[in-house]
């Protein structure tokens, strides 16, 4: 388990680390976050990092917009979190409308779609590799890794062969996973 340091120093400080941490996310953010919050920043350990992800997954909107938001708020309050949210936010937004206009008029050109197409098998191994990094962390869950094994295989069946809808899944096999971990955590 790493150590972790106090947080951030400063709302500046907060604000710049996730602004980097979003210009650096190209198709997702998750992969950087957990290098740069785990390893490099040593704000968090891997464990609370896979807990704080897991209850931002469980919110309403994106994970890491929701992760911000409670990092932010851990440290600095509302003031915290919506620096945070800005520092996520603000530039890449920028830098979205300024592509959709560039895209708006070149995404007719071959090399413009196949650009688009490699970044998107670029960001799924960004997600694969995370989610190997933060594999180790299953040995010391509560629910034990068989099980959060099991409820993950299930979750890759339902979604990527049997291509049920995701609201299906979360509506069968999460309550079936939190019933799961309730009976767990109460021993």
């Amino acid at each position: 388990m790493t150590d972790t340091s106090s947080g951030p120093r400063s709302l500046a400080d907060l604000f710049f680390s996730f602004n980097r941490l979003a210009l650096q996310g190209f198709g997702g953010v998750l992969a950087v976050a957990q290098v740069e919050l785990v390893e490099n920043k040593r704000w968090l350990t891997r464990e609370q990092f896979v807990e704080l992800l897991s209850a931002s997954q469980v919110l309403p909107g994106p994970n890491v917009v929701n992760l911000a938001l409670m990092l932010g708020d851990r440290w600095f309050g509302t003031r915290g979190a919506l620096a945070a949210l800005a520092g996520l936010l603000l530039v890449p937004l920028a830098i979205v409308m300024a592509l959709t206009l560039v895209y708006d008029r070149f995404s007719g050109v071959p090399a413009v779609a196949g650009a688009l197409r490699g970044m998107g098998a670029v960001a799924a191994g960004l997600v694969l590799v995370t989610a190997f990094k933060l594999i180790g962390t299953l040995r010391g869950n509560r629910m034990g890794a068989l099980a959060c094994g099991v409820i993950a295989a299930a979750t890759f069946a339902a979604i990527a062969l049997a291509r049920v809808p995701l609201v299906w899944v979360i509506l069968c096999i999460g309550p079936m996973a939190c019933a799961f971990a309730w009976r767990r955590l109460r021993r």
